[in-house]
């Protein structure tokens, strides 16, 4: 069977759900049409220039990154431009461009996870769980034989998604009654008189952002006049979901001992540290791409060291005072470990599916600083 762009977005979705982006990201489809067919896909880092010229020469149909090629709101088209001229190649070659950026970082079995698991990292937990959650429990009553019918609304309007799984909900049945007044248009029953329907109570979990959507997509779908529903607050945690991860080493090492696993792990010439490298450490926390931002995570952690990138001289002074280390293994190294592991999880979701596309992770994308 073949894919569509539009089929590849749902089972990204079920990886790495759009809802665990940071609020200031842009993630999703950037360049291309949802109804296109799919035949071969590349996952990379960076939609730079020569990587979309090489797509569009070996007939890629879609091109995924971690990166976003349009970050900040485009104010003009202008081709003569960067991102003008990527988009232009792109469409002329109908290459369609899709990012999977903070989520992915987020996600269980994303970015993070997979750097952890690299160095060597057990019993894991995010090193900055999302701040609130806001997750809700959408009740909606409907009659039998149309509950299939709600379900499939239900779901396809991303509700039922967990931290693991997607789909979810539960259903019971029981009696409803209702009596329509004279102005009223009833699915069943007659005015003035009370009726008994036997229904099912379904429940699904919503995040807050999607709840306006998903209430409206099923008052379209209902097939009575007025649709029965309640809303609950909830309080669920998901502890393992978030930026960043903090964890315990297999065993105690040296921050010196640790900096030269980390080269050899992740095939690296060098890494630069600030600490005290005869420093003992069992714990230590990481972060995919940028990790300044969760430099206070860290320092009100209970981790010895942190592994990221793009760290400063400032932050190494302000951690070595604190009695802490830093590693800084680059912003390219700490995200590219990730792209095998993507493809194959893209594979084989869309397999399972029933879909056939060719998906490599694409093997010549470098590092833009190389180190002398």
């Amino acid at each position: 069977m073949i894919a569509t762009i539009r089929d590849v977005i749902k089972v990204i979705e079920e990886i790495a759900p759009a809802s665990l982006a940071q609020d200031w990201d842009n993630t999703g489809l950037q360049v291309g049409d949802q109804g296109w067919k799919v035949n071969k896909i590349w996952v990379a880092l960076d939609p730079t220039d020569d990587l979309v010229a090489e797509a569009c020469l070996q007939d890629i149909s879609l091109l995924i990154t971690h990166h976003p090629l349009i970050f900040y709101p485009l104010t003009t088209l202008d081709l003569e431009t960067p991102t003008g001229k990527i988009i232009h190649t792109a469409l002329q070659k109908k290459l369609a461009i899709l990012c999977i950026h903070t989520n992915l970082d987020s996600t269980i079995g994303g970015v993070n996870d997979i750097l952890a698991e690299r160095l060597g990292l057990q019993d894991t937990t995010a090193l900055k769980p999302p701040d609130r959650v806001d997750l809700y429990k959408l009740v909606v009553f409907v009659p039998m034989e149309y509950e299939e019918k709600i379900l499939d609304v239900l779901f396809e309007s991303s509700a039922g998604i967990t931290e693991k799984y997607t789909n979810v909900s539960f259903r019971t049945k029981g009696v409803g009654t209702f009596k329509p007044s004279l102005a009223a248009q009833p699915f069943k029953g007659k005015a003035g008189e009370i009726s008994h329907a036997t229904e099912y109570r379904i429940e699904a979990l919503v995040q807050k952002k999607h709840l306006s959507r998903v209430i409206s997509s099923l008052e379209k779908a209902h097939p009575y006049e007025e649709m029965a529903y309640d809303v609950y607050a909830t309080d669920v945690k998901r502890s393992k979901v978030g930026l960043g991860r903090i964890g315990n080493l297999m065993k105690e090492l040296t921050v010196e001992a640790f900096a030269q696993k980390i080269k050899e792990k992740l095939e690296l010439n060098t890494v630069k540290v600030a600490g005290d490298l005869r420093q003992t450490i069992r714990r230590a926390a990481v972060c995919s791409g940028s990790g300044r931002g969760l430099l206070e995570n860290f320092l009100g952690s209970d981790a010895q060291v942190y592994v990221s990138g793009d760290l400063g001289y400032h932050d190494g002074r302000r951690v070595e005072a604190l009695g802490r280390s830093l590693i800084d293994i680059g912003h390219f190294a700490s995200e590219h470990v990730v792209l095998e592991s993507l493809a194959a999880n893209l594979k084989n979701a869309l397999s399972r599916s029933g879909y056939v596309v060719d998906i490599e992770a694409y093997a010549q994308e470098r590092d833009c600083f190389c180190y002398l």
